[in-house]
Parts: structure tokens; sequence; C-alpha cells
């Protein structure tokens, strides 16, 4: 999954002859899963028609306050589009336009809403060499810079006028990469290695039957999906489940009894940062499993079970630098039983929920948590697991830079 997926972006497009890559660019975007919109200046669809890119965009192409053609037109506003964008892109950047974005002039809704963005704002400067090399497209340069913009550089190669050298505007797969990367490098859990366990175990009574739990692994994999999302590399191990993702930041480790979930935990634990044990692991296993399947007797029938490995407190015991979180489903003595967790197996703070709370627990959609460190609990509302998620990695993130 690019870092670009489900991110809002405005492609502001000036007029130079490397308008032309802008096509290809809006495909890319498109395919990483981000939603576009286009503003073109007046003189840019010259090099490049709307229609093109408002197909590929899927979105109305704008390049004018309104469309002088329909006297009912609406104001189309520089405002709203500017507060819709998590990011805007000025590609090309001609010399004539970086002259006034640095000016500050608003002479199209381009630079109208440039000027009106709330957003982090790039930009891919395109010109000739000579024009490029001039003392005052540099000082443009420079001054967008100082403004906070980021600077996508130019290339090398030939240009349009057969001369060769430095001013062509990056190509559309560097642009893609150059963004992902900048986006990444800001997230707060970047060059984080973060391992979590998710789901249910079951422990095997015959070859057909065993037991388990009602554990959907919802709740762990959202918490995997979230920190992917904030820049880390994600290990997810799995107990049996019937969810799935496609992640390249996300490596999904399908296991099925505790041991094999102890088995994978401590294969990575001593590489990660961060572990979050979110797994619904059996406390018991049958002392021995059935080679053949139990057939069904009138008597009772009487299983000797014993402990299964304890996870979390084997990794609480061996944790050096790695933030260690686990979680507490209760449903009496909540509190105290979870502080007691916190405490026996070393964590840095353990997420409570309880069975007594409408909305919590297994397999639904939301979840309704406190957590607890050794100095304070905190206390959330009823969310869906995705927000939890979030509110989690809040608290993770801010342990990771205390």
């Amino acid at each position: 999954m690019s870092v670009l997926e489900d991110k809002k972006i405005l492609l502001g497009i000036s007029a130079g002859i490397a308008a032309y890559k802008t096509a290809p660019l809006v495909r890319l975007f498109i395919k990483a899963g981000a939603q576009v919109k286009v503003i073109m200046t007046p003189a840019s669809k010259e090099f490049v028609t709307p229609l093109t890119l408002s197909t590929l965009s899927k979105n109305k192409v704008i390049s004018s306050f309104t469309d002088e053609e329909d006297e009912n037109a609406t104001w189309n506003s520089h405002v709203d589009l500017g507060l819709w964008a998590d990011f805007m892109l000025i590609a090309p950047a001609t010399a004539n336009t970086l002259s006034k974005m640095a000016s500050g002039t608003s002479d199209n809704i381009l630079l109208a809403t440039y000027l009106s963005a709330k957003c982090p704002v790039y930009f891919a400067p395109a010109m000739d060499l000579d024009m490029f090399q001039h003392p005052a497209t540099k000082k443009s340069l420079q001054i967008l810079q100082s403004y906070g913009n980021c600077m996508i550089p130019a290339e090398s190669g030939e240009l349009a006028s057969g001369l060769f050298g430095e001013g062509r505007m990056a190509e559309p797969e560097n642009i893609l990469s150059f963004i992902e990367n900048n986006l990444r490098e800001k997230m707060p859990l970047c060059n984080k290695k973060v391992m979590i366990t998710a789901g249910p175990t079951y422990e095997a009574i015959d070859p057909v039957r065993f037991i388990g739990n009602h554990s959907s692994g919802k709740m762990g994999f959202e918490l995997a999906k979230e920190a992917a999302k904030l820049g880390a590399e994600v290990i997810l191990i799995s107990g049996p489940s019937h969810l799935n993702l496609e992640n390249s930041n996300i490596r999904l480790i399908r296991v099925t009894s505790a041991q094999e979930m102890y088995n994978a935990a401590h294969e990575f634990y001593a590489t990660m940062d961060v572990a979050i044990a979110a797994a619904a692991v059996s406390d018991y296993k049958p002392k021995t499993v059935a080679k053949q399947k139990m057939k069904k007797q009138e008597a009772v029938l009487t299983i000797e079970l014993t402990p299964t490995q304890d996870i979390l407190a084997s990794l609480g015991k061996l944790k050096k630098r790695q933030k260690l979180v686990g979680f507490a489903l209760e449903t009496n003595n909540e509190l105290e039983n979870a502080k007691g967790k916190l405490e026996s197996k070393n964590l840095d703070f353990i997420v409570l929920n309880s069975l007594n709370d409408e909305g919590a627990g297994f397999k639904s959609d939301t979840n309704k948590i406190r957590i607890i460190t050794k100095n304070e609990v905190k206390t959330f509302g009823l969310k869906s697991k995705s927000e939890v998620a979030r509110d989690i990695l809040n608290e993770v993130i801010l342990l990771l830079n205390e």
C-alpha cells in the first residue's frame, strides 16, 4: 500500500511543454489510491486537454473561477479547493508561475488557490536551461522554499529548445517517489519496527476439534493498518482469522496454536521497537492430542488441560529497548486485574476493555478502552476499532518520544 492511499491531491498545472507529463502522473496517483483534483492555468490547456485529465482523475478540471460558457455557473471556490487537499502539487511550475507564487501575484485560479492553501505545497520546476539558471528564477526558488514549500528537483536532459542541461520537470515516477519518501519521513513511526499479535489461537483436541475463543482479529488488524499508515514496518502475527490485508509495509504471518504464536513472536521480538500483544491467546491446551477423531460416547468426556506458555510475560522478561503493550479483556475486577498484568508482565501500558461494555470486545467493529500506565488511567469513549487503534498508537508515539 502506498502512503498516498486515501490522500487528497490538488494538482496545479501551468503552461509549459512538460504539462504533457501530468496525464501519466495523474494515473500514478490514482493507482496509488489517491483522490486527485486538477487546476489548470488557462494557457496550460494548449499543452494538455482538460478532457484527458478529467477522464483520468474522475473529477471536473477547473481552469477559471466560473464557467464563462454557462451563465448559471457557480463560482469555483479556491478556498474550498485549498481546504480539501491533503497537499498541493504544482507541476509543471514554469518560471512565470514560480515568479508569481514568490511575489504573491494572483491572476488566475491556480495562483489564488496556492495563496489560500493551508496544506503542504510541492512544486516541480520546468523550463529551459538559461531560464532555470537565471538569477530571477533562482531567487524565486529560494523564496518559495523559505515559505515552507517543497521543491521537487528539476532533472537534466534534452530540453524543448534542443539544449541539454538542467531544467526538465522530474519524470512522473520520480515525482511520485519523491512525494512518497517525503511523506514517509514525516510519519511518526518512520523507521520503526512494530510487531502485533492478533486473533485467537486454536488448541487441538483431535484432528477435527479444538479449544478456541471468539476473537476475530479485527483489533490487531486495525492496529497493523494504522501503524503502517504512520510509517512503521509491521510484523502481524495472526491466529486463525478470515481477515486479510495487502500492504507492502505489513508482513502477515499466519499461526494456529499458542505455541506457534509464541515461536513467531520470539523470532522477531529482538529486532522490534514496539510489540503490541492484541491476540486472545488460549491459556490452556489439551495435555494430549488424539491422533484420530474422537467418537461420541455416552459417558462424560474429560479432557485434561495444561497451561500454554505466556507469550506476553516471556516478552516482558526479555524486554530491553522495546516498548511493550498488552491487552486485558475482563469481566470483573477489571481495573485491578489490568493493573496486576501491567506490573507482572513488565508492560509499558495495558489496554483494558470490558465485556460489560456494549459494543466492546470480540467480533464487533467498535471498542471502548482504557489505557493504563503506572501513573494514570486514560478513558476513551466507544469508537470504531480503527479509531481505537490510532488512540493506542498515539500513546506508543508518546512513549517513543520520551
